[in-house]
């Protein structure tokens, strides 16, 4: 999947998830449980792009096992 975001490197998790199409609840719970790679900045809480697009390709290969 390739980002449209030209120049992004990170977005906030509710972005991270609408560009996943999940819910922000079980964003927040992926990036909780490491499942989903996130950073802190200040008080925010950021998701790499690079960080969404390998998500994507992790649950892919696991639905094509």
């Amino acid at each position: 999947m390739q980002m449209n975001n030209q120049g992004v490197k990170a977005v906030k998790v509710e972005e991270a998830a609408e560009l996943i199409g999940i819910g922000r609840t079980l964003a927040y719970g992926l990036v909780s449980s490491g499942a989903l790679r996130s950073l802190k900045v200040g008080a925010r809480r950021l998701v790499p792009v690079t960080a969404i697009e390998e998500f994507i390709e992790r649950q892919s290969r696991q639905a094509d096992a």
